[in-house]
């Protein structure tokens, strides 16, 4: 209590005064990243930076599997379906040609179709349209920093190696699942889809790996196969 009378006068003495851009909104300690369209920053706290999704002396097929897949989530969210509403200086305002906006809502309808597919249990499913600025930066993450990593193998040839049977390429798509284990009980799930943006965990890993255009090819998946369909979805 002592603490919530602190911070709320903490907070009441902000008005009338100038907004603080520099103030984190996220402790230290918190294991969450964040991307804030109004003041166009990214929150990465120390608590994320270290593992499962981060560690100095991880290879670097991890890392960037891993942590590099959430800054990569983070940084496309200024171009999810909300974030894309904002300016660089975070105002809500239609700044997209006509032609954009058409090819971003055309290339969204494909992901919210995609992963409305997903069911939990026969006959509930996760809800495309609630979840589709998450979906957009998980596919949007894993394609940047699949990018980046492989400009930092061509620049550093020992990061190439693999680890435990595994190749480096391998690896790092190996890295981006784990960060999603979880254990979830079934009420947890139907409580989620009805009112989490974020879609279950299992649906995170699988939905963003299918449409990665160098998935089935690392892991030897055939075109036309469940986890390297023909129909692939990209907004960015």
């Amino acid at each position: 209590m002592a603490a919530r009378r602190f911070d709320t006068r903490r907070l009441l003495d902000k008005v009338g005064k100038p907004y603080d851009r520099s103030e984190w909104s996220m402790s230290p300690q918190v294991v969450n990243a964040g991307y804030h369209p109004l003041r166009n920053d990214h929150t990465y706290p120390a608590g994320i930076l270290q593992p499962p999704f981060f560690h100095q002396s991880y290879p670097a097929a991890i890392n960037y599997g891993a942590m590099g897949y959430v800054i990569g989530h983070e940084l496309t969210h200024g171009f999810d379906d909300q974030g894309r509403k904002f300016d660089a200086q975070g105002r809500l305002t239609d700044w997209w040609t006509p032609a954009a906006v058409a090819g971003f809502e055309e290339r969204a309808a494909c992901v919210a179709d995609q992963y409305s597919g997903y069911e939990i249990e026969p006959g509930i499913a996760v809800n495309g349209k609630l979840t589709l600025g998450e979906n957009i930066g998980d596919n949007g993450g894993l394609k940047q920093a699949w990018e980046a990593f492989q400009a930092r193998k061509a620049t550093h040839p020992a990061d190439a190696a693999g680890l435990a049977g595994l190749s480096a390429d391998r690896l790092f798509f190996v890295a981006a699942a784990q960060v999603w284990c979880e254990e979830a009980a079934p009420e947890y799930l139907r409580l989620q889809v009805q009112t989490d943006p974020h879609s279950p965990a299992r649906f995170r890993v699988n939905g963003t790996m299918v449409n990665h255009p160098a998935f089935g090819p690392t892991f030897a998946c055939a075109p036309g196969t469940p986890m390297n369909p023909e129909k692939k979805c990209e907004v960015w």
